[in-house]
């Protein structure tokens, strides 16, 4: 069911590359275990307890997929992409999935447990309602909104007067009709290729930027998902929050998304290559405070593949360094789902320049490799941009940090025990990589500065953790 990736994309993957081909087998691979997931849910819904999973959502589940499976036909048959696929390994569908699943498996005890799962395993029926609405099927069904508000991926958001509110929705020859007790009929026409709009202002559509180039999808500004940002944890880093986007803030993501797909290409035409068949949505967040909007915040999911989580980049320098950071993320999570890497364990042990914690053998092959990405870029950057003396020393000074930051932890990748044969192939392409970078380097004084500054911060970090591993210091 799962295809074996070839070493030669294992080769590209550890140069921080990635073919055409390479990507979408990735991308594959993981709408294959998002379906598995989903699958998942059913038959944990179907093995449950009445008193964790009732007869009548067991049965709405399966109205749901019935609905699903029709639209699915029906665009077959029309000979178009399938609606109920796209809805269903959309990024953010990963994260609410995964959720269904572990509140089935933990058989909630409480009441809160048990209400907070019938309501996750409610938004089932919403995704079965776009992507049926999008094949063109006629149908009526009941939906349940949440926080006020019952959000409808792809398409927009209905406003409520109460947190919990039963819509029915009604759709026909692109229309939908959204009705509420005591309220008027809010009336949602879906346009032809994404979207939709209405003249009601309980209704917010969908936003989404345009494609990064001419002729490809737009990309979602996913704002309105409730599922779109985890839960905070103590313990984590954690991030801004979600935002809501105001026009003068959509403004400033299209002004930075307009203008990042030259300088990822300054970087190297695989990066543009990469966001092109990876990402598939931005989730905004708030800009971190006390930033005065020069500073953003960004991270990715493991299980919302192709999401982009961050807030609103301040230039479009930043916003490509951005994406390249996040989708090495992603890159790596695809490509260990389908290869086992390392067998370390999670103990927290290791140095990184970047973070004054320790870290895990897995996370820190997760940052280092991030961060040998982002010295790629910064090199090719530099080099491409000689001309202009500015931009040049702007790129070598990224570089040569992130170029010191992964030759600080590299030695402690390479001397693990615990790697597989292909993890070992792959840490040796890094490897490669890293050496190959020193054919161009980076003026002196900009690699003196920065490896003073990973000295310093190795200095600071084993003070703190002196009982930490000493296989990087």
């Amino acid at each position: 069911m799962f295809p074996e990736l070839p070493d030669r994309s294992l080769a590209e993957l550890g140069r921080t590359e990635g073919g055409a081909g390479t990507l979408a087998l990735l991308a594959r691979d993981q709408d294959t275990r998002r379906l598995l997931l989903l699958r998942a849910v059913l038959d944990a819904a179907e093995a449950a307890g009445r008193q964790i999973c009732s007869d009548a959502r067991r049965r709405r589940l399966q109205q749901d997929w019935a609905l699903l499976a029709e639209a699915e036909r029906t665009d077959r048959a029309r000979g178009v992409a399938s609606s109920a696929r796209a809805r269903l390994t959309q990024p953010l569908t990963g994260p609410w999935a995964g959720g269904c699943l572990r509140g089935l498996r933990r058989a909630a005890t409480t009441d809160a447990e048990r209400r907070d799962l019938a309501r996750d395993l409610a938004h089932f029926s919403t995704l079965a309602a776009v992507a049926a609405a999008r094949a063109g099927i006629s149908f009526s069904t009941r939906l349940t909104a949440r926080d006020g508000l019952l959000a409808l991926p792809s398409l927009g958001a209905l406003r409520t007067d109460a947190d919990e509110t039963t819509v029915e929705a009604v759709h026909d020859k692109g229309v939908m009709i959204l009705r509420r007790s005591g309220a008027r009929d809010v009336l949602v026409h879906l346009e032809r290729d994404a979207g939709a709009w209405s003249a009601s202002p309980a209704w917010t559509s969908a936003y989404a930027l345009p494609g990064l180039l001419a002729g490809a999808r737009p990309m979602p500004l996913e704002d309105l998902d409730p599922y779109r940002v985890p839960p905070r944890e103590s313990g984590q880093y954690a991030l801004s929050g979600p935002a809501a986007p105001d026009d003068a803030e959509r403004k400033r993501w299209l002004q930075a998304w307009s203008a990042v797909a030259p300088v990822l290409q300054t970087g190297g035409q695989h990066r543009l290559t990469e966001t092109l068949a990876l990402l598939r949505c931005l989730v905004p967040l708030r800009t971190p405070p006390g930033s005065d909007g020069r500073d953003s915040c960004s991270a990715t999911r493991r299980e919302a593949f192709g999401a982009l989580l961050s807030s609103v980049p301040a230039t479009p320098v930043a916003f490509a360094a951005t994406l390249v950071h996040e989708l090495q993320h992603c890159k790596l999570v695809a490509l260990s789902e389908m290869v086992t890497l390392h067998q370390a364990d999670r103990t927290a042990r290791h140095f990184a320049p970047w973070r004054p914690d320790p870290r895990p053998y897995g996370g820190l092959l997760q940052g280092t490799y991030a961060h040998l990405g982002l010295a790629d870029f910064f090199q090719r950057r530099a080099l491409t941009q000689e001309r202009d003396r500015q931009r040049s020393a702007s790129a070598w000074v990224q570089h040569a940090r992130y170029r010191a930051q992964v030759g600080a932890t590299l030695p402690a990748l390479v001397g693990s025990p615990h790697l597989t044969v292909r993890g070992r192939a792959f840490v040796d392409e890094m490897v490669a990589t890293y050496e190959r970078m020193a054919d161009h380097p980076a003026p002196r004084g900009h690699t003196a500065r920065a490896q003073a500054y990973v000295k310093a911060a190795r200095v600071l970090w084993t003070q703190r953790h002196p009982s930490a591993s000493p296989t990087n210091r």
